[in-house]
Formats: C-alpha cells, structure tokens, sequence
C-alpha cells in the first residue's frame, strides 16, 4: 500500500512530529493494500467548535472529528477522507486523564482513521468491536490500552460522514 498522509498544522500548540503521526496512521491500516491518501489537520478549540457545530450541531470542541470520502463508485481516486485534531484539547485530556500526550495522541489518531475505515461505536456492539481495534493496535505500537483507567466510558470521540 502507498499510504500519502498530507497534515495541516492550524495550531500553535505542541503537536507530535509528521513522522509519529503517519506510523500511527499506517499501524491503523495495517491490513488495507490499497493506496490511501488521508488529510490530518490540527486545530484550536475555535475551528473544532464550528465543525462540531456545523456537522454534528453540538456546542463546543471535540477531540477528534472523522470525515470519510464519500466518492462516487466510478471515480478511482485513493482519498480515504479527513481527520480533523483539536491540539489543545489532546493535551488538556491526557493530563486530565493522567496518560503521556503521545499515548492520547496515538490513540485519537488511530479512532480517526478507524472510523475512516467504517468502524463506529454508536451501539454497544460496535463500540466493543472498535474498542478492542484500537487496543490491539496501540499495543503493537507499545502504547497501553487507552480505556483502562477511564471512569467515564467515553472518550468524546466522534465521526461524521460528508
């Protein structure tokens, strides 16, 4: 697979390297042979707060926002879509949640092309599923599970479709 990862840094917060991001990103897709593009952009709670209110109509910055490709069927291009990172809010949950800022960074980016490749956690079933995705590809990039030692069940990931 030929994996093109374009990210836009729209933040003056520390962000990881291009490099991490794509290794994440790649760890993700591990079993996708076709060619992949993906548009990564990093932002402040501003622009998070319009996208969430302008697609999913909530007030407010979320951490992680996913918009698939929605191509038609005869157009062959590699675009798998967008994840869209709010930077401020990665680093004010790690420290809330007590986790190194590149454990939570893994894990969001790997949800976000997760739910690139169809994968929700919107019913129980799903969220199991998904859950246990990303815990296997985070630890085969050595990072723990990021549900142990969430006491909320939630980790305000969400996705959208364009």
């Amino acid at each position: 697979m030929n994996l093109q990862v374009d990210i836009q840094k729209a933040t003056n917060e520390p962000v990881p390297e291009e490099e991490d991001i794509r290794r994440w990103i790649r760890a993700a897709l591990v079993d996708r042979r076709e060619d992949t593009e993906i548009t990564v952009r990093l932002v402040e709670h501003d622009e998070m707060a319009q996208l969430n209110r302008t697609y999913r109509g909530k007030t407010g910055a979320t951490n992680v926002l996913s918009f698939p490709a929605d191509l038609p069927a005869d157009l062959a291009l590699p675009l798998l879509g967008d994840i869209v990172i709010c930077a401020p809010l990665v680093s004010r949950e790690a420290a809330a949640q007590q986790k190194p800022d590149d454990a939570h960074w893994a894990h969001l980016t790997v949800h976000g092309t997760l739910h690139l490749l169809g994968y929700d956690h919107i019913e129980e079933e799903e969220a199991t599923i998904m859950e246990a995705r990303e815990t296997k590809i985070l630890a085969a990039l050595n990072y723990p599970c990021p549900y142990s030692g969430n006491t909320s069940g939630n980790t305000t990931t969400e996705h959208l479709a364009q």
